[in-house]
């Protein structure tokens, strides 16, 4: 009997890492050093002898944000589920963000406000940080076990035995180009995944790719936390508003404390709205939300007000293809990307780990087959 959706669902959200692994594979290659990438690795070190992460952006504390990520610079906040999955796998991580200057809320900590008026806030506690500091913890984590390893070049193909792929193709940062035989892949390389395009050029079925305009316009700038501001006892504020939208045109507004002693704010806008394009239009703005935003915006600017506009949100339907190669799949936003004020990109990131887990603990058939109505077979 098949299960229902919930009961696989209610399974996958408490995996962990298996007691015992089955080593199935020589090499694993991860194509991308997303957080779902950096996740997708982890587990399979549990299942390879020797992980590689294919990473086009240079990363490290000499390089600055990788820049593959054009959401890095806005309000990233890691909730209870999210956080609770990322413990289970790298046990310790939630300590060591704290321990770096990472900020833990309490439910206390937390307002939420709805066109001014306070809402009851979700008793929760959130992880803050930015999203650069998040990711550099798991890269850190995950680059620390043995049999996992990083590699700066772009991934240019797969390379086909058949009808599995067997190797990637890619150019290393002095132009040379190489082939890294592989057992299996994972495609981690975000929105602008090109694997839709090399499965089409090989003969494949091209996924379906599912859109949904959900046009929004982010603007965030990070404020030192000093005087008044450093003394509030609200770390966390997420404020909605309807129309006629104050601040020209904010919708949505978040602000929270994060590493280095900084508030970050983000306001958002749907449509056409871009509001606090300057920074004396992000100030005014914030004057006319809730009152925590004006306090924290009269302080001092640490770097350049950031923008991101999101036009969509994009699936693509892998588990509708009849016919594909064996041994890859995608994770993360390379099968669906939603609108971020969802806040649950980093947890969809997490989730999809657990569910590569449970299929490789569960002694996979990777030859070439139709797909089932499995859940974690739909790569």
């Amino acid at each position: 009997m098949t299960e229902s959706p919930a009961a696989v669902f209610g399974r996958l959200v408490a995996a962990g890492p298996p007691e015992r692994a089955d080593v199935l594979l020589g090499t694993a290659c991860v194509l991308g050093g997303s957080i779902a990438g950096l996740l997708a690795a982890r587990v399979l070190a549990d299942h390879a002898e020797r992980v590689v992460v294919i990473e086009r952006d240079a990363v490290g504390a000499a390089t600055g944000p990788r820049l593959g990520v054009p959401q890095r610079s806005h309000l990233h906040a890691l909730v209870p589920a999210g956080r609770e999955w990322l413990e289970r796998w790298l046990p310790g991580f939630t300590r060591d963000m704290r321990d770096g200057g990472a900020v833990f809320t309490s439910p206390g900590q937390n307002a939420s406000y709805q066109d001014g008026r306070p809402r009851l806030p979700a008793a929760h506690h959130i992880l803050q940080a930015s999203r650069t500091f998040l990711e550099d913890g798991i890269r850190a984590r995950v680059l620390a076990l043995p049999n996992v390893s990083m590699l700066h070049a772009q991934t240019e193909g797969l390379e086909y035995q058949g009808k599995e792929v067997r190797g990637v193709r890619y150019r290393s940062g002095d132009g040379s180009r190489a082939l890294l035989p592989a057992d299996f892949v994972v495609d981690a390389m975000g929105r602008a995944s090109r694997l839709p395009d090399w499965l089409a050029e090989a003969g494949f079925d091209r996924p379906v790719l599912e859109r949904l305009a959900a046009p929004i316009n982010y603007s965030t700038a990070l404020f030192k936390r000093t005087g008044r501001a450093e003394e509030l006892p609200t770390t966390l504020v997420a404020a909605h508003y309807g129309p006629p939208y104050p601040g020209d045109g904010v919708a949505i507004a978040g602000v929270a404390a994060i590493e280095n002693d900084q508030w970050i704010v983000t306001l958002i806008g749907y449509d056409d709205a871009r509001p606090g394009r300057t920074t004396d239009a992000f100030r005014a703005a914030c004057s006319q939300l809730t009152s925590l935003f004006a306090e924290v915006a009269a302080g001092e600017l640490t770097e350049e007000i950031a923008f991101y506009r999101q036009a969509e949100s994009r699936r693509r339907d892998f588990a509708a293809l009849d016919h594909r190669p064996a041994r890859v799949l995608s994770a993360g936003d390379a099968v669906a990307s939603f609108n971020p004020i969802y806040g649950q990109g980093m947890t969809s990131a997490a989730l999809h780990a657990s569910c590569l887990s449970e299929y490789l603990r569960t002694g996979p058939d990777l030859t070439p087959r139709r797909p089932s109505s499995s859940a974690c077979s739909g790569w």
